[in-house]
């Protein structure tokens, strides 16, 4: 598209305002991260092994309901599929809740989510709170009963709507992933800061953050059962997703949203929308960010859209250490949705289908999860318990720059496999890539072609 900007391999570092940042954002990242990738050659294990608690290391309650408390007012903006399951699960999460504004560009994707709002959970909303358009977020956000905001829109739009949120000084629940470029992750970081500043809540939808199994093993890997982490490896690969052939009365803008899975600009690709569930949890256990990585990936069977069907990328870490990340969308094929993080003492097997264990390497098992005394609760129900209960118990949340950084970490792998060039991190971050039109309107799309994938190794110049 026109306002696509190439990787160009010397451009990244050029101006020294996006320079100054990748050091803010390291900062940002905590220090244990830093620690992580201090390339100082120690061995985690030739330390003293500390003894974390659940508490120390931020453990939610997983309690059954929120607490009650003064009513919360929700926005929800983007009433598709995904938003209106998440304005039903917030409605869901406890008492005195409530969605009181909608927001959208298309009328009957808003009807829908309005009649499941009053069948499933008898809310109702009145006419006057039901804003169409690309500006009617803003419109939302200007109301000031509104407390929260649920934004699930196409990731596209997350961060300037982020943004916008944060600065109208609302509670938030973002979906993942948080932008599909590194423009839209420098504008969540900076407003993920002015969120923290403002003592507001963000939750966001990397719901493997918000299951008790993944956290018992989070906190066994951090207390040493697996030793030092040596490597990782994070799966999304499925059969073929959801597709919407373009209509005759569709403009480009519509069609591109009505079917934004698969329209990079929109969606940032399946490494991102899907893959970033498991790359996520690699960057939560591992506390590491890659120095750089190498991908290949292609378009076989896609049948819509212009992005790819298949990554495979390879992560390079401080000290040698490694990760796998790998997503397909294809028919007929294995499928393997899962995370293992290995360590010098065992590995760490990981995954949503509860089977959750770590084994050491003559398979003897270290510890295994046990449903049956801890059932594990829908997550994409208790993010919305964890949300209204950080606001009402004022125990505030933010998880907006761990997104942002698992979120960076598949747009670096997306990016070397886009182009076939090893892409280091400080490229990724400092990069002036940005996706999509300047201006959003129903209509035509400069420079759109619809099935035209990028393709590794064509030259950097010519158009894609």
């Amino acid at each position: 598209m026109k306002n696509e900007k190439k990787l160009g391999r010397r451009n990244f570092l050029k101006n020294s305002a996006l320079v100054g940042l990748t050091g803010t954002v390291g900062a940002g990242l905590g220090s244990s991260v830093l620690t992580s990738c201090s390339g100082n050659g120690g061995s985690q294990e030739s330390n003293n092994i500390q003894s974390f608690t659940p508490q120390e290391l931020g453990m939610y309650s997983f309690s059954d309901i929120a607490p009650d408390g003064k009513p919360l007012k929700a926005a929800l903006v983007g009433c598709g599929d995904r938003g209106t399951g998440a304005a039903v699960q917030f409605l869901s999460s406890g008492p005195n809740v409530s969605i009181i504004a909608l927001a959208d560009v298309f009328t009957d994707r808003m009807d829908t989510c309005r009649s499941v709002l009053i069948s499933e959970k008898q809310n109702e909303v009145a006419d006057a709170n039901c804003f169409i358009g690309f500006d009617a977020y803003q419109k939302v956000l200007a109301m000031d009963d509104i407390d929260v905001v649920l934004l699930c829109t196409p990731t596209h739009f997350r961060p300037e709507q982020f943004k916008a949120a944060i600065e109208a000084g609302k509670h938030v629940f973002m979906e993942k992933p948080c932008a599909v470029d590194a423009t839209g992750i420098r504008t969540v970081i900076a407003a993920s800061k002015v969120a923290t500043s403002k003592g507001l809540t963000v939750i966001t939808g990397n719901q493997r953050r918000h299951r008790r199994d993944y956290w018992e093993a989070f906190i066994q890997v951090k207390n040493g059962i697996i030793g030092e982490v040596l490597s990782a490896s994070a799966h999304w690969d499925q059969g073929a997703w959801w597709n919407k052939k373009k209509r005759p009365q569709w403009s480009d803008m519509e069609y591109c949203i009505r079917n934004w899975f698969n329209i990079k600009w929109l969606s940032g690709d399946h490494l991102l929308d899907q893959g970033i569930h498991n790359i996520d949890v690699v960057t939560w256990f591992t506390e590491m960010r890659p120095v750089k990585a190498v991908g290949f990936g292609g378009r076989a069977r896609r049948l819509t859209g212009d992005i790819f069907d298949f990554f495979s990328v390879d992560y390079y870490y401080p000290n040698n250490k490694r990760m796998l990340a790998t997503a397909r969308q294809i028919d007929g094929c294995n499928g393997n949705v899962s995370e293992q993080i290995m360590g010098s003492k065992g590995v760490a097997l990981l995954n949503d289908h509860g089977d959750m264990s770590i084994v050491d390497f003559k398979g003897n098992v270290l510890w295994k999860y046990d449903y049956d005394a801890k059932p594990v609760k829908n997550p994409y129900n208790q993010e919305h318990i964890h949300l209204v209960e950080s606001i009402r118990l004022n125990k505030k949340i933010n998880q907006a720059e761990d997104l942002a950084y698992s979120t960076l970490v598949a747009i670096q792998g997306r990016e070397a496999a886009y182009t076939g060039k090893e892409l280091s991190w400080d490229e990724a971050l400092a990069s002036p890539l940005r996706y999509g039109p300047e201006a959003y309107a129903m209509g035509p799309i400069p420079d759109y072609h619809e099935a035209v994938a990028p393709v590794p190794g064509k030259n950097p110049g010519a158009p894609m």
